[in-house]
């Protein structure tokens, strides 16, 4: 990866491995913006995105996602029937296909207007032929991730536990369908990182040394 050129960097990880923390802290240190699944479906619900309506941006003259910043920053009449909810409509995104397309669309206009770091979001599929593309998994222990959990989210051992293999099933499974490989195979990645024993801080200095 160059990091001279627009790039982006995409960071799958376990629960409890500190990926997201890592993710964020990375960003900041290479100057870009951090996305993960809360962004990209606050924008989804909030705006009303969908494929269709990237459709219609995508038909200007600029990166529509530079169009859609802009359009947020300084709203106009024009732009209010394309970007806020609609009355008349449910907010609520239910159906899964419609919402991982429109996923990918969103990530792939950041992508193509920013340099940024994704965290999730089959985020190391969607970009793997992306000329500057960096893949990283995170990963820990068992044990690990557990105190991790049981620290953040105040539970209990068997708590923590229960709550990783429901989230840990969870993400393979939609990785799977969309993507049709494992998130666990490293194959899919450029870097693989144990968090065992090491800070965030030590793990966002072990991707600056390997980026150089």
């Amino acid at each position: 990866m160059n990091k001279n050129e627009r790039f982006v960097i995409t960071i799958n990880r376990e629960l409890g491995s500190g990926g997201r923390t890592v993710g964020r802290k990375l960003a900041e240190k290479l100057g870009v913006e951090f996305y993960d699944k809360a962004v990209v479906k606050g924008l989804q619900e909030k705006y009303q995105l969908t494929v269709e309506e990237i459709e219609k941006l995508k038909g200007r003259k600029q990166g529509w996602w530079a169009v859609f910043k802009r359009e947020l920053l300084t709203p106009s009449a024009s732009s209010t029937n394309l970007f806020l909810p609609r009355a008349e409509e449910n907010t609520h995104l239910i159906d899964t296909d419609a919402v991982f397309n429109t996923e990918k669309e969103i990530l792939n206009g950041i992508a193509a207007d920013e340099s940024c770091v994704v965290a999730g979001r089959s985020g190391f599929y969607i970009f793997r032929n992306h000329p500057n593309h960096l893949s990283i998994l995170i990963q820990a222990s068992v044990p690990f991730r557990v105190e991790r959990v049981m620290r953040k989210q105040n539970l209990t051992e068997k708590e923590a536990l229960d709550v990783i293999k429901k989230i840990d099933e969870m993400r393979e499974n939609y990785v799977k369908k969309y993507t049709g490989v494992s998130r666990y195979d490293t194959r899919n990645y450029d870097l693989v990182i144990s968090a065992d024993g090491k800070s965030e801080d030590e793990i966002v200095d072990i991707i600056l040394k390997f980026i150089g």
